[in-house]
């Protein structure tokens, strides 16, 4: 790659595959000072098997690991420790009182207003109303309680679900079961998109034909805002708006899309979506997770009937609250009312009706200190970094594959198609000597059977030094397994932990 830019000095040059080049377009980001607000292990650490001491200090920059693996588990925010120090004191000094009473000094609402506090802080990440959104549970709990609120087959009307044929397993299981809950069987209520021969992308055209040629007898549609596989982004906006216009209800997993990429939820007129909190957002591993459901979807309205009383005859009102059906629990009821105690259901307008069970004020606080800092800058801004770090680790690995071949991406070309992840699919019998190869360098990105590698580089912490030194390190170990110098062994990390 022949071409040259000038390093930070403005005098010398350096190539685009060059390390200095790397440097110099870290030195240029806006959003650097975001990465000291992580944790970054080095590569000491991970080596570690045993719990280091209380002191984690920042590595050098040499002894720092190359972490490409949000997409997975992203690295704990800084601010972590410290509001869940907060929330021990306060449970510590307070016990049962700290449900009501927010102490002065500290940044943390009352448990009681916990879930708000982090409905408000998810709002603009999924472009909703605080009120459309609910975190409670996870992923797979929270697609369960949308489906058993509007999957409402008719044996002889609509009955189907569409899911794609490469759906996360756990997507798969909540919908088969879905399905079976309702006596119905998955052979014949339960339609998969397959890609089309020769790719394993899903064309937005190939997703509305399937759509068109089961719209009369399909009563919802769920399908990944980023595919976990592959990492293409679908359609959002488009699809949704298509099944809708046929009269079926759209639901999102955004597991992958979620702080990744920009999503307007309200404005795209999705009826509801799940995600989780651990991957892009940063909130530790089986986090809590959130809920969409669209204001239309959750509205509650009251009506007053007036009856004579049975002895005296005199008028006695009663007031009775209309809403769609959901599973509920105490939780999703009135706030003002819930500590009554009178088992009168009287559910929360919006997603937060939707809640069952108290939150974990535990996750609730994590997720709230991951989300302090997104708000110090904004999704445009992430979005606008992740596009140019993935382009460059898109170029460096096409100039790799032209070099020496041994793999290509699978991802989208278009970047309007993709999110910060390349998922890499290596040639037959690599993966498990590469992988090994790489972690022995420091490097961290995921595997999916049988030979894709997933490489992240989140915007908000990575960096173009990151790329340059994984793309670094994955040459030296695709050279060495491909000329059979190492490989075998037991290598690769986060085989089934996560998707």
């Amino acid at each position: 790659m022949a071409e040259s830019t000038p390093t930070t000095n403005g005098q010398a040059t350096a190539a685009h595959d060059s390390r200095e080049y790397a440097e110099y377009l870290t030195a240029q980001d806006p959003l650097k000072h975001l990465r000291a607000e992580f944790f970054i292990p080095s590569k000491a650490d991970l080596a570690r098997e045993t719990l280091p001491g209380k002191d984690l200090t920042p590595p050098s920059h040499d002894d720092e690991s190359v972490y490409l693996c949000g997409n997975s588990l992203g690295l704990q925010p800084r601010r972590v420790s410290q509001r869940l120090q907060q929330y021990l004191s306060t449970w510590a000094t307070q016990g049962v009182q700290g449900h009501f009473k927010a102490l002065t000094d500290s940044p943390l609402p009352a448990w009681l207003h916990a879930d708000d506090a982090a409905a408000k802080a998810m709002a603009p990440i999924v472009g909703a109303a605080p009120a459309e959104i609910a975190v409670m549970e996870t992923l797979t709990a929270n697609l369960h309680f949308i489906l058993s609120a509007f999957y409402r087959p008719q044996k002889e009307g609509r009955h189907k679900i569409i899911i794609e044929s490469k759906a996360f397993p756990s997507d798969h299981f909540a919908v088969e079961s879905q399905i079976r809950h309702h006596n119905l069987h998955p052979s014949t209520s339960m339609i998969t998109i397959d890609p089309p021969t020769g790719t394993s992308l899903l064309p937005t055209s190939h997703i509305l034909a399937t759509i068109d040629e089961h719209a009369s007898t399909t009563a919802v549609l769920l399908l990944p805002g980023i595919q976990f596989y592959t990492g293409q982004l679908l359609d959002i906006k488009t699809i949704t708006a298509y099944a809708q216009a046929k009269g079926i209800f759209v639901v999102w997993d955004l597991a992958h899309a979620v702080g990744n990429v920009p999503l307007q939820l309200h404005d795209w007129n999705v009826d509801a979506a799940a995600w989780c909190t651990y991957k892009y957002l940063n909130s530790g591993p089986g986090a809590i997770g959130g809920m969409f459901v669209h204001e239309r979807n959750s509205r509650v309205t009251t009506t007053t009937t007036s009856s004579n009383g049975a002895t005296n005859g005199e008028k006695k009102e009663t007031e009775e609250k209309e809403f769609h059906p959901r599973l509920a629990g105490w939780w999703g009821s009135d706030k003002k009312t819930r500590f009554a105690m009178t088992n009168d259901f009287s559910p929360i307008p919006g997603a937060g009706g939707f809640q069952v069970s108290n939150p974990s004020t535990n996750d609730l606080t994590t997720v709230c200190a991951s989300l302090e800092v997104f708000n110090l800058t904004s999704i445009a801004e992430l979005r606008k970094k992740s596009l140019g770090l993935t382009a460059y680790l898109e170029d460096r690995l096409l100039a790799l594959q032209k070099k020496s071949g041994g793999f290509k991406i699978i991802t989208p070309s278009n970047p309007e198609e993709r999110g910060a992840q390349l998922s890499v699919q290596l040639e037959e019998g690599l993966l498990e000597g590469v992988m090994e190869e790489l972690v022995k360098g420091g490097v961290i990105v995921d595997e999916r059977m049988p030979d894709v590698i997933r490489v992240a580089p989140a915007p908000i912490y990575n960096n173009a030094v990151d790329v340059w030194r994984f793309m670094d390190e994955f040459e030296k170990a695709l050279g060495s397994v491909r000329e059979g110098k190492v490989g075998g062994g037991g290598g690769g990390v986060e085989k089934v932990v996560t998707n």
